[in-house]
């Protein structure tokens, strides 16, 4: 929670110094004014503006007012796919209002388990005509089962409505309408001091902290926690002020009550003389601001006393076990959408270190009676390498909690050493914890924790900690699974595509196949060249709606229908209405688009034929290259009585016919035309011998590490 200086701005905008977004000029108080006005608007207490970034689907906090900025830093990006309701609101162009926790929880439950408080929150999509700009957000008090009433609703659509209007007009005039960098923080007004001699003879500190987290009061006692040599409090951050009120365990109290209505207490250990004092903590939240009071507690009924001290990011606190209510929740949500045991491992890294202190972590898996080496990060580089395939008679803490099925927890390296005298150890001072992972009562395998400092495991955390490690196992067993299932299905699919094109005169043929990388699921994309007699080939590309292993065979189906109308001399439209019809009385539930193109290569004379398929492309000798306008039909499956015009055109010597499927030129939130276009732009700038870079550079540029759908590619070259 720690906040660098600021610097001030016009209209009370506070801009970061190392922001590396634009100048917070008219952009910035546009954005200000508008969240202010918005808030005032719908009775609300916090507001923000998300917008796009340069980073396509990713969406930046540009403005904040009425919450402390550094104290949701983790809500400072969100990317567009994510199940939040600021990229619902913005992938879909509608409002988004929940009046209360329980709705947030049912439509929404990563973000509640986030922010686990009682709140009603807002939000409106940011358009302008087909422009997306991102998303006005209103914080303010819930109001369980009472919605969002509708002067509210319409006041928020307009506020959004007059923004979308002047970022427009930003955009009309050069200036780029784009946020990187951190958020800028717009200070309200900080609620006036008033009455201080009479907080002046109360023994317990009294503060009044605005919506930034600034002390605008503070009483005489309140002054006496620095001490009189210290800084004055008021016009400083209270948990810069008061440091001990920093700690990571604390962070969700004030998120809390900067979060709802309900006021908040907590007990905190003050850092500085006498050590060791406990103090409670009141927040009691306003419009305007936080009334906080600090004062004496009663000893704590829990205190854990291990060997060396208590973890400082124990679960021993009262404000640890709140926290812990909900981490596990929030590990297991995020543990539901990780397909692969890479992404299983990279959520435990962002989900379960941060969460206890921990800085390393590895996670082996049982194969064979042996244990290999899976994921590490922390640890120094070639440390864990001799660990890596030991067998299960081996005596290590990491064999041992898997055999044992029971966690072992080390609060220093010397015990560590102490129980396996002769052990490797990667640092002399530190903490380890050996997890067992087991789904269901079958061994997977076992998870290491470090942490650079001794400290000891309080009884709760034990607790959640080996809870926790039972729900990663089940995660991996199914990642285990998604991957052997991936793998046949994927051969499936690869063994259904051509192994090789035929090789004729006067025409060269190169395809390229790329698969999702998203989703468990294996699409049901697909190309060929089929020699059909008289010297002529056709060439074919299709798309099978849907994934998965019925779309693969319905593939494979239709490849083979496609393929035996073509070679007994059907003409072009016969062969699409034939697979039409052979589709609709197989009726797997599914539906596919074909483009079906009879080349004769001597000639040049081509006959296609669409069945709701993208456009083909052609790049003409003098690289001149257009979308072609074949006429087409409707989608395979749906119409029996469906027809297929055919479209004929001549190749010339040199020219280039591209064949694709939508997955090269589709991407979520973005125009197909857009996509197309910058293929067509592509394919004029490639060079057109030989034709496989061509190919490859078109798959290259479109085909990144990222793809939601598949990607088939086939392109043919009159010589």
């Amino acid at each position: 929670m720690q906040r660098p200086p600021s610097r001030a701005h016009p209209d009370g905008v506070t801009a970061r110094p190392d922001s590396g977004g634009p100048d917070p000029g008219a952009l910035a108080r546009v954005l200000a004014r508008t969240c202010v006005d918005a808030v005032a608007a719908v009775g609300g207490y916090a507001g923000g503006v998300y917008l796009r970034s340069r980073s396509e689907g990713l969406l930046r906090m540009a403005v904040l007012t009425g919450l402390p900025g550094p104290l949701f830093r983790p809500w400072w990006r969100m990317h567009a796919n994510r199940p939040y309701p600021v990229a619902e609101a913005y992938r879909s162009g509608q409002s988004v209002h929940l009046a209360d926790a329980e709705s947030a929880m049912r439509l929404y439950p990563q973000l509640m388990a986030g922010l686990p408080f009682p709140f009603a929150s807002l939000y409106e999509p940011v358009v302008h005509g087909t422009e997306r700009f991102g998303v006005l957000l209103v914080l303010r008090t819930a109001t369980p089962g009472v919605p969002v009433g509708a002067v509210d609703r319409e006041r928020l659509r307009g506020a959004a409505g007059r923004l979308a209007g002047e970022l427009a007009a930003l955009v009309a005039s050069g200036a780029p309408v784009l946020w990187e960098g951190d958020p800028v923080c717009v200070r309200v007004p900080a609620p006036a001091a008033g009455a201080r001699e009479t907080l002046d003879r109360l023994a317990e500190a009294v503060l009044s902290v605005d919506r930034q987290g600034l002390v605008a009061f503070a009483n005489r006692a309140a002054e006496d926690l620095v001490g009189p040599a210290g800084p004055k409090l008021p016009g400083r951050v209270l948990w810069e002020a008061l440091p001990w009120l920093a700690h990571p365990a604390y962070e969700d109290h004030f998120r809390a009550v900067f979060m709802s209505s309900e006021p908040v207490h907590f007990a905190a250990r003050r850092g500085t003389p006498p050590p060791g004092e406990w103090l409670s903590v009141g927040l009691y939240p306003g419009a305007d601001g936080v009334t906080v009071t600090i004062g004496a507690t009663a000893k704590r009924a829990y205190a854990p006393a291990p060997v060396v001290r208590p973890a400082s990011a124990g679960l021993g606190s009262p404000a640890d076990r709140a926290s812990a209510l909900y981490r596990p929740v929030a590990l297991a949500i995020a543990l539901t959408e990780a397909v692969t045991a890479r992404q299983v491992s990279a959520v435990v890294t962002e989900e379960l270190l941060p969460a206890f202190g921990g800085r390393q972590l590895a996670i082996y898996l049982l194969d064979e009676r042996h244990l290999h080496l899976a994921w590490e990060t922390g640890f120094p580089r070639g440390f864990l390498r001799p660990f890596d395939g030991v067998a299960l008679d081996a005596r290590l803490p990491g064999v041992e909690t898997l055999t044992s099925g029971r966690a072992l927890f080390f609060e220093s390296m010397q015990h560590l050493a102490a129980a396996y005298p002769g052990i490797p150890l990667d640092a002399d001072v530190g903490a380890r914890a050996f997890l067992p992972l087991i789904a269901s009562g079958r061994p997977v395998g076992s998870c290491i924790l470090g942490f650079d400092t001794p400290r000891g495991f309080s009884p709760e955390e034990r607790t959640v900690l080996t809870a926790l490690a039972g729900l990663i196992a089940q995660a991996l067993e199914r990642a285990r699974r998604y991957d052997s299932e991936a793998a046949l299905a994927r051969g499936l699919q690869a063994a259904l595509l051509p192994q090789r094109l035929p090789v004729r005169e006067h025409v060269t043929t190169v395809g390229r196949y790329l698969p999702g990388t998203q989703g468990m699921d294996v699409g049901g994309d697909w190309y060929d060249v089929i020699e059909t007699g008289g010297g002529r080939l056709a060439l074919v590309i299709g798309d099978v709606q849907g994934h998965g292993v019925a779309a693969a065979a319905t593939m494979g189906q239709l490849r083979s229908a496609v393929r035996a109308f073509a070679v007994t001399g059907s003409t072009p439209d016969q062969v699409m209405g034939g697979t039409n019809q052979l589709l609709i009385d197989l009726d797997p539930g599914q539906f596919a688009s074909c483009c079906y193109v009879l080349l004769d290569p001597a000639s040049g004379v081509v006959r296609a034929v669409r069945a709701g398929h993208p456009q083909p492309l052609l790049r003409r000798p003098d690289g001149r290259t257009d979308v072609l306008d074949l006429a087409g039909g409707v989608v395979l499956g749906i119409d029996p009585q469906a027809t297929y015009p055919v479209t004929e055109l001549r190749l010339e010597t040199g020219s280039v016919l591209a064949l694709y499927t939508d997955g090269l030129v589709e991407k979520p939130g973005t125009d197909i035309d857009v996509g197309v276009e910058r293929l067509r732009a592509a394919l004029a700038a490639a060079r057109p011998v030989p034709l496989t870079e061509t190919a490859d550079r078109l798959i290259t540029d479109a085909g990144g590490a990222d793809r939601p759908d598949d990607i088939a590619l086939l392109l043919a070259s009159r010589t």
